[in-house]
């Protein structure tokens, strides 16, 4: 199996266009993931990319193995993820076009698995202990100020911070519960940032979200609301200069031997009951 140092979730945008990439198929202890991992060299370093939906874009949010995903990734070496998503601004000074760093996230997803540490055997006979993970602050310090810098680094200013919070899908909000979202505080409002981030705290693997705006949600706009055709057609503008945040970030993150940000210990002192690769 190949190693990789950084892990990249999201569409195959992000590396199709990579000279030399070699497509490994992976199996995991909860099912298949989403698809095979693609691993590539980007600034010098192995990265293994994940397309989140499949290749052919056939998963809809609720439906993605997000369990099996992150155990590839981790299964392959990878110990720092980089996950970009699609989302509707919930402040109109957040329109379509704005690269937001969440450092905050807020689940309100009603049927995903999300956690390794169930108490659920697994095929090898090894039973998973119950672990409760910290989880306050669900994004990797180091990850997201190695995004910020890239972005500004790219002339894009990034907003610094904010709340992601993240639906079932795969319909989009209501005009009343966009609205509701918005009186919380919260920033933007997606449907794939969760279970990743926790997932990843389960394995001990740092992990950054990059939320990209597609479209003022339901409850800031007059009209019809946002469409999937609207989404689409934003992200397309703007997947080229995210992949260049991508990829400068990749090649600005410390290496694995020098992380310092203590996601890796998040289950320090814990009886896991299950080995993890």
């Amino acid at each position: 199996m190949a190693d990789a140092e950084i892990g990249v979730i999201g569409g195959s945008g992000f590396y199709s266009f990579l000279d030399d990439v070699t497509e490994i198929t992976v199996d995991t202890p909860y099912g298949a993931p989403s698809d095979s991992l693609f691993l590539g060299e980007v600034a010098g370093r192995t990265v293994a990319f994940m397309p989140r939906h499949g290749r052919r874009h056939h998963l809809p949010p609720h439906r993605i193995n997000y369990r099996a995903n992150l155990w590839a990734l981790r299964s392959v070496g990878v110990r720092q993820v980089l996950g970009p998503c699609a989302v509707g601004g919930l402040r109109a000074e957040y329109g379509p076009g704005t690269l937001l760093v969440p450092d905050q996230l807020v689940d309100r997803t009603k049927a995903r698995e999300q956690t390794y540490f169930d108490g659920t055997p697994l095929p090898d006979g090894s039973v998973p202990n119950v672990v409760h993970v910290p989880f306050a602050d669900p994004y990797c310090p180091a990850g997201r100020q190695t995004v910020i810098a890239a972005a500004r680094g790219r002339a894009w200013e990034p907003v610094d911070g904010g709340t992601l919070v993240v639906v079932e899908g795969p319909r989009f909000s209501t005009r009343a519960e966009s609205r509701w979202h918005a009186a919380q505080g919260w920033s933007v409002v997606g449907m794939t940032g969760h279970p990743e981030a926790v997932l990843a705290r389960e394995l001990g693997l740092c992990y950054t979200s990059l939320t990209l705006v597609t479209d003022l949600d339901a409850g800031t706009e007059a009209g019809q609301g946002v469409s999937h055709a609207e989404v689409l057609e934003v992200f397309g503008r703007n997947v080229g200069r995210l992949r260049e945040v991508l990829f400068d970030a990749v090649g600005a993150l410390p290496a694995t031997s020098g992380r310092v940000c203590g996601c890796g210990g998040a289950h320090e002192g814990w009886e896991l009951g299950i080995r993890l690769p």
